[in-house]
């Protein structure tokens, strides 16, 4: 497996992974997103600035990950420049249970390590019982509770050492 940071020729790839993403949410009962959140035209802006990065399986996009420096919404209280941020975690179904998503973690973890940052830290909803649990098995502990647009999100958090 190879990761990489997403290239503009790849947007329309991703976005067609995170609009499966999203259609397995809404079919399993667990709305997040909606599959017209994820438009080429949407994604651009952030594949530019690099903040995509794709685990290549077999020649194509076998998950995805965003990676930032900032988060406004969810971590408004933090300093710039202490923490990095993963949002948009999404695994092909095909490539389920394969480590795709502990590999784009790994990931993460050792470029907010490289950039010498202190923490990596994450959200998600609160009453995703299996999704929380691959964060806390990862060695994410859970920082605190906040809600947001009606709903309850678990705030994670990473502690890093130097690399």
């Amino acid at each position: 497996m190879k990761i990489e940071v997403v290239a503009l020729q790849e947007a329309s790839e991703v976005a067609s992974l995170l609009q499966e993403a999203a259609r397995w949410l809404i079919e399993a009962g667990k709305p997040l997103w909606s599959p017209a959140d994820f438009s080429v035209e949407s994604l651009r802006a952030d594949i530019l600035s690099g903040e995509y990065f794709a685990a290549h399986l077999d020649g194509a996009i076998a998950g995805v990950i965003k990676f930032q420096l900032e988060d406004k919404v969810f971590w408004p209280e933090d300093e710039p420049g202490h923490s990095a941020y993963v949002h948009k975690l999404a695994i092909r179904r095909a490539n389920a249970g394969t480590g795709v998503s502990s590999a784009l973690l790994s990931f993460a973890k050792g470029r907010a390590q490289t950039l010498n940052l202190k923490q990596l830290k994450l959200d998600c909803v609160a009453d995703r019982t299996k999704l929380r649990e691959l964060y806390e098995r990862f060695g994410f502990q859970l920082h605190s509770q906040v809600t947001k647009w009606n709903r309850s999100f678990a705030r994670y958090e990473l502690q890093l050492s130097p690399s």
